[in-house]
């Protein structure tokens, strides 16, 4: 079991040169983003980062995290455990032109002062693997099927007009035989 907590920055070139592997732990509460955007977390996740050199020398990350997730159920917006994991490719550059020059695969990960603020860059990888859409299952989510419906749906398209154009077609009528 791993017990490492990942560094909070790193020399990613050196890493990088050196072809090094760095697994660890990042605590799931010290990520304020990710609280903001999905609320209040514990735990932490697991993640697994292999610096190395391209062939035409670009400076590369390639990374796996995995991670438990209290995630907002859309219907009741009672949190649930979703379990979340990513495969992620990263480029390190140290200014925008030169993430152009980086593979498609790649994201760039902006480096500065030769340093790269890794839980950082291990929030937004955590950010952008979360589910669009949460639900529980019917049977387990607070808020029933018929609490979802807004009404008789017969009612709702009894009352409306089949056009908009209808109404002022009306309008125009009753100005006409004024």
């Amino acid at each position: 079991m791993l017990t490492r907590r990942l560094p909070a920055t790193v020399e990613p070139y050196r890493l990088a040169a050196n072809h090094e592997n760095l697994e660890g732990l990042v605590a799931l509460d010290k990520l304020a983003r990710l609280r903001d955007e999905i609320g209040e977390q514990q735990g932490d996740a697991t993640v697994t980062l292999q610096f190395e050199v391209d062939a035409q020398r670009r400076h590369l990350i390639d990374g796996e995290l995995s991670a438990t997730l209290f995630v907002p159920c859309r219907r009741c917006l009672q949190p649930m455990l979703v379990e979340v994991e990513s495969r992620f490719q990263l480029g390190i550059v140290s200014d925008d032109a030169l993430a152009a020059h980086l593979p498609a695969d790649y994201e760039p990960v902006l480096v500065n002062n030769e340093q790269l603020d890794l839980l950082e860059a291990v929030e937004d990888e955590l950010i952008l693997s979360l589910p669009q859409v949460v639900y529980h299952d019917e049977a387990d989510c607070a808020v029933s099927r018929e609490q979802l419906s807004s009404g008789d749906a017969d009612f709702e398209t009894a009352s409306r007009p089949d056009s908009p154009f209808d109404v002022l077609k009306a309008l125009k009528g009753k100005s006409e035989s004024e």
